[in-house]
């Protein structure tokens, strides 16, 4: 029994290793060997079917990107469904209208360069396509730490469902 318990708490911690290091290299690399300029990186394709429903296709590497709205402000996004809430930096949160002097970093999180300080903020709207949804809790991290925007579980838990199906995920609200 103790054997298991170990085992797990080293797939566990693994796991937090790892997942960060990926979702950060994913931001960070279109192609798998540099930082692309945003105009270059690879794009998603998004199908808007109803209303309150969303399609995101997969690129070329099975990420699923978007582009959201956040606090009126466009926003390129992984939705990263391993990422319990939205994650995004300093600069991103200055240009949705979050103020750094206003943050307090007082919550811890890993990421792959290692435990950096995280501050707790609420995002007043996300939108893609006819979803919206207010009130999203987030964490800015560090521009070192973090080079883009992740989607995570603080949104997609106030959908109605979402779910991967042939190659595409599916955003319903």
């Amino acid at each position: 029994m103790l054997v298991r318990l170990i085992s797990l708490v080293g797939v566990a911690v693994l796991a937090a290793m790892v997942v960060p290091h990926l979702a950060t290299r994913v931001l960070n690399q279109a192609d798998g060997s540099a930082p692309a300029p945003e105009a270059t990186r690879p794009v998603a394709t998004a199908s808007y079917t109803t209303g309150r429903s969303v399609v995101l296709d997969a690129d070329g590497r099975g990420h699923f990107f978007g582009t959201f709205r956040i606090n009126g402000r466009t926003e390129r996004g992984l939705v990263d469904t391993g990422a319990s809430t939205i994650a995004i930096n300093i600069s991103t949160a200055r240009r949705i209208g979050i103020a750094p002097s206003a943050l307090s970093f007082t919550a811890r999180v890993n990421t792959a360069n290692g435990e950096v300080e995280a501050a707790p903020a609420t995002l007043n709207r996300i939108e893609i396509g006819g979803i919206s949804v207010r009130d999203v809790q987030a964490l800015v991290l560090p521009d070192k730490a973090l080079s883009g925007t992740l989607i995570g579980m603080t949104f997609l838990n106030r959908l109605s469902s979402f779910r991967v199906e042939d190659g595409a995920l599916h955003l319903v609200r």
